[in-house]
């Protein structure tokens, strides 16, 4: 495994592991204006990331196969949606607005599960990193080293608010700071093996890639509707989360196109 590909791999964790740190730095908990904000600029950066950096060049090498251009973009992205309804089923997890857990009944304390909900959603992140640097890897035209580069460049930008926002949480449910930054930045680590994962697979089977391209971006669309956008629209401050969204979608786009 090349440098620039352990490099890559970790860019999103550093992310998580420096907006984690800010438990350190900030007083109780997390100003709402400010996570409302947070929260809708990592649904923006997630939108982004899954047209421009998967589901479009999915279509496009699917085309090149010669294959009905639209169909993996179809199937892998309603299968990334599929599996990722069925882990919200079965794994037992708390969301920050919630008091009712969801998946299965367990006897996990709160903060425990509230690290679940985050670790859940950074499974399809790390997936969509680590199927664009399989694609880059294996020499296809559509996916570039910079175009995987300036995905985990994105993923971590949004991984920065999202480390503030499980850590700060956990540091006002009774958590020492240390445990605190601790959890949020294991909560991120799950990106880089789900991103190794995906490069294995995906080296093992060339012609599914358009299909591990478009999973990843249905996967990353469940959380920004199951959770991102839901928690960044309830009560008040609404507008300033929608506010977030536009910045996080924009950004993540000017990032793919001028550096991808």
């Amino acid at each position: 495994m090349s440098i620039g590909l352990v490099v890559g791999l970790m860019i999103p964790f550093i992310g998580t592991t420096l907006g984690s740190a800010m438990v350190f730095f900030m007083k109780n908990q997390l100003n709402r204006k400010l996570e409302k904000l947070l929260l809708g600029f990592a649904a923006g950066v997630m939108i982004a990331a899954s047209v421009w950096s998967l589901l479009i060049p999915s279509i496009d090498m699917a085309a090149e196969q010669e294959k009905i251009a639209w169909l993996p973009a179809a199937a892998g992205f309603l299968l990334g949606m599929a599996f990722l309804l069925f882990l919200d089923s079965i794994i037992p997890h708390l969301h920050m607005d919630s008091s009712e857990p969801e998946g299965i009944r367990s006897k996990m304390k709160k903060t425990t599960m509230l690290v679940f909900a985050v670790t859940l959603h950074n499974i399809p992140e790390g997936m969509a990193v680590g199927v664009t640097f399989a694609g880059a890897l294996l020499g296809d035209s559509q996916i570039t080293m910079a175009g995987a580069m300036t995905l985990a460049l994105g993923i971590a930008i949004q991984n920065f608010p999202e480390g503030a926002i499980i850590s700060m949480p956990l540091r006002s449910e009774g958590a020492t700071k240390t445990r605190a930054f601790v959890y949020g930045t294991l909560s991120g680590l799950v990106e880089s093996v789900g991103a190794v994962i995906t490069i294995i697979l995906a080296n093992m089977i060339v012609p599914l890639l358009p299909y591990f391209l478009a999973f990843a971006a249905g996967a990353m669309i469940y959380v920004v509707v199951e959770e991102l956008i839901p928690e960044s629209q309830s009560g008040e401050h609404s507008n300033i989360s929608t506010v977030g969204v536009a910045a996080g979608f924009v950004i993540m786009m000017v990032l793919d196109v001028a550096l991808g």
